[in-house]
């Protein structure tokens, strides 16, 4: 039996591999390395190939005894999406049908899928569950909000049993494994913060001080890239049937049946002034700061209500103190350089 994880050479992907080498499963990773990196993956079967690529798809379930496919593989870029939406649609969509369709063949019913808080857009009321009305701003959040639909269609028409983990912020590194943000173009808050004080960049841009919050910069809530990879595991095993590490009755779970979701989130309100201070007190060094105009469709609070994933899952965010967060990243950018060039370590690899 073995886990197949597209997108699993990119940054939240490569983390959840680790942590399911770490539990014991066997994992092939199928990956485009368009934005992925060989380095990432260590003792793990590479298989390089495109989601929309149907024939490669069906010669890797032909090939492996897959029971899960934990669905990473995406483009994710927000601001791309809104000047590229073909390619989105594209990649994320039509790409995504094809896994399913492919999935349902080959008798894999289910999936775990990498979502986004994208898809509530400009929510109503926060902090935002899991009932908050889905209604995207950008082409990237109505990509993810599509295939969800089609999981619930597909659950109901198909048997396909889901589950789509809507993360807040990511951040954080797996530093000690050698794993962490390596983005080209770099588009993350804190990696961007981090270059700054490093002296690869020039300045941090600051977009809008002037939001209807507590000191007028957006709110945003950071998660652990390692608490995410957890929520990975969870969910795959609720799905299977597999009880969690804290039931010790010995008792069979139920498989999870059909569709569900989960906001992956602290709960915790973190504003981007706020984090400078923790990035500047974390590092010693001053962020030079310039002020921006608002970006056009950045919500003024992005904010979790995670009670469900709790709940059902038992999840619990372990590493995701915002001062945690900042110096896992910090020393990650230390010593990504000599991290990314390492090949040593890299696992098979399948053209």
């Amino acid at each position: 039996m073995k886990i197949l994880v597209t997108g699993g050479a990119g940054y939240i992907g490569s983390h959840t591999v680790r942590v399911l080498q770490e539990k014991g499963y066997e994992v092939v990773v199928y990956d485009n390395l368009s934005t992925g990196h060989e380095w990432a993956l260590k003792n793990c079967e590479l298989v390089i190939g495109d989601i929309a690529d149907t024939e490669r798809l069906k010669s890797v379930f032909d090939t492996h005894q897959v029971a899960v496919v934990v669905h990473f593989a995406a483009s994710s870029l927000v601001g791309e999406s809104v000047s590229n939406p073909a390619k989105y649609y594209e990649n994320n969509v039509v790409g995504s049908k094809r896994l399913l369709d492919t999935m349902l063949l080959k008798g894999v019913n289910k999936l775990v899928f990498s979502s986004t808080c994208a898809t509530y857009g400009l929510p109503e009321v926060v902090p935002i569950t899991e009932q908050e009305k889905q209604c995207p701003i950008n082409s990237y959040g109505w990509t993810k909000f599509m295939i969800e639909r089609i999981m619930q269609d597909y659950g109901q028409a198909y048997g396909l049993n889901s589950v789509a983990l809507r993360y807040f912020n990511a951040a954080g590194s797996a530093y000690e494994a050698g794993l962490g943000e390596a983005h080209n173009p770099e588009s993350h808050v804190i990696p961007l913060l981090l270059e700054t004080v490093t002296g690869k960049r020039e300045m941090f841009s600051l977009f809008g001080r002037d939001y209807d919050t507590k000191d007028g910069s957006c709110i945003r809530d950071y998660v652990h890239v390692k608490d995410l990879a957890s929520a990975h595991v969870m969910a795959l095993e609720r799905l299977m049937g597999i009880n969690s590490l804290n039931d010790t009755s010995g008792v069979q779970a139920a498989e999870q049946q059909g569709f569900d979701c989960f906001n992956l989130g602290t709960g915790e309100e973190v504003s981007v002034l706020q984090l400078i201070s923790v990035v500047e007190k974390v590092t010693g060094k001053k962020v030079p700061l310039r002020i921006c105009e608002r970006r056009e469709g950045d919500p003024p609070v992005l904010v979790a209500d995670n009670s469900k994933a709790l709940n059902v899952l038992g999840w619990k965010p372990m590493h995701s103190n915002i001062e945690n967060i900042v110096q896992s990243a910090y020393k990650w950018e230390t010593m990504k350089a000599f991290c990314t060039g390492d090949a040593s370590q890299i696992g098979n690899r399948i053209l």
